[in-house]
């Protein structure tokens, strides 16, 4: 079947913080056949793609996506008409010559991320082919294990706690629903034990408990305890993993952390102590964003045994990425799509990772919506692992769902752990 991109729609929608963000349709032979919705992220590095705002204080507090949506509209659909939608190489070329810049700052990446999705959503559509196995193609498709916020600290909570996010890593089942409910359990677990200690109070941008802490290591004892609570094994069934988002507490006299200032060998060695007394089996975003050296001496030192994830470091961009293993600054990467800006380039990122022996997770965003392409892009490109978030909130659950209904014509499930 002849099937031709005939025309992009985009609009305004919200996110899960309340905040404008991009939606765009694909039109196939004249009729509806794709959608996508863009997220956004409340910790960003400085090295990611430009997500463009409209910086109109008196509508939507500057964080409007007229400008975004109107690229789309009269810029991108221009370039796109007439290409076949099952050319997804071809069609995000076209959108990268229409920006000239590095980080895609004249259209934003929400514009070029939302039609490059929608037109891969098209492209499966025609071939009347769940997203996953259009993305897999001949290899198939792999469940990940998921890597699940279920205490939020840093930019994400309103709390004391300097770390971004606890997750547990149900990674001791054989099955993606059997991961996922150890998973689920343990979360209902962790509501208990907090409720118990009196410190039950709010919920973070990702669903997970925002407790105030008397120290960071306390998240990680509340999290082995809701893992023996639930009837698990720490470790053995369930791993924890962690992203620091050490950036937003980076500052010019070292990193500011439980009322003390560290330089990055200190951190170094608090991450180790941390490793050898819980069962941490991640880290992700432990340093500033290029502070390469602690990075490659964190990794040489517990590297063999804990997965360290780049994501301020590497931003979902081969060149980043390049470095990285250059300097063996890390030994997995972190895959956020709305990072880079097309789908293209997102599943270069994970083949180059792949090819370099490096752990690939795919990843949401803080602001997230229902769009659930992370799940199919994270089964079909084999990431192994994802993050979406907690079991809660229906705009982290989607993708969880999502998974549900893919595992059960999807069976492969090869936790890294």
């Amino acid at each position: 079947m002849d099937a031709y991109i005939t025309g992009l729609n985009a609009r305004t929608i919200l996110d899960s913080r309340g905040f404008p963000t991009v939606e765009v349709d694909c039109f196939v032979n004249g009729s509806l056949a794709g959608r996508a919705a863009v997220p956004s992220g409340a910790s960003t590095g400085s090295h990611e793609a430009v997500e463009l705002r409209d910086g109109d204080d008196s509508r939507w507090m500057g964080k409007g996506v007229d400008q975004a949506v109107q690229n789309v509209i009269e810029i991108v659909q221009n370039a796109l008409v007439g290409l076949r939608v099952d050319d997804q190489a071809t069609i995000d070329q076209c959108i990268l010559d229409l920006d000239d810049s590095p980080n895609k700052a004249n259209l934003g990446a929400n514009a070029t991320l939302g039609a490059s999705m929608a037109c891969l959503h098209a492209g499966a559509n025609v071939h009347s082919q769940p997203l996953w196995r259009y993305v897999g193609g001949l290899s198939g498709g792999c469940l990940p294990v998921p890597l699940m916020n279920i205490l939020n600290g840093g930019a994400h909570a309103a709390s004391n706690v300097d770390i971004q996010e606890f997750m547990v890593v149900p990674h001791g089942f054989d099955t993606f629903p059997e991961s996922l409910r150890a998973g689920v359990e343990t979360y209902h677990s962790l509501r208990s034990v907090l409720k118990e200690k009196g410190l039950l109070g709010g919920i973070g941008d990702e669903g997970g408990f925002a407790p105030n802490l008397p120290s960071n290591e306390e998240g990680l004892a509340l999290l082995n305890g809701a893992i023996e609570k639930a009837g698990y094994v720490p470790g053995d069934e369930i791993g924890i993993a962690l992203d620091v988002a050490a950036q937003e507490f980076l500052n010019d006299d070292g990193y500011h952390i439980d009322g003390e200032i560290m330089n990055g060998e200190q951190l170094v060695e608090t991450y180790a102590t941390w490793a050898d007394k819980y069962p941490i089996v991640s880290i992700e975003d432990p340093f500033g964003e290029d502070d390469w050296t602690s990075w490659a001496t964190l990794t040489a030192e517990i590297g063999d045994n804990v997965q360290i994830v780049g994501d301020d470091l590497f931003v979902t961009n081969v060149n980043r990425l390049s470095d990285g293993i250059e300097r063996r600054s890390a030994n997995a990467i972190l895959i956020k799509p709305n990072q880079i800006g097309t789908v293209t380039e997102t599943l270069e990122c994970i083949e180059m990772a792949k090819s370099n022996g490096f752990g690939t997770v795919m990843s949401h965003r803080s602001g997230e919506t229902s769009d659930n392409t992370i799940a199919d892009l994270a089964v079909g490109s084999r990431t192994g692992q994802i993050k979406t978030g907690a079991p809660a909130r229906s705009d982290r659950t989607s993708k969880y769902n999502q998974l549900l209904r893919i595992s059960e014509t999807c069976g492969e499930f090869l936790p890294p752990f």
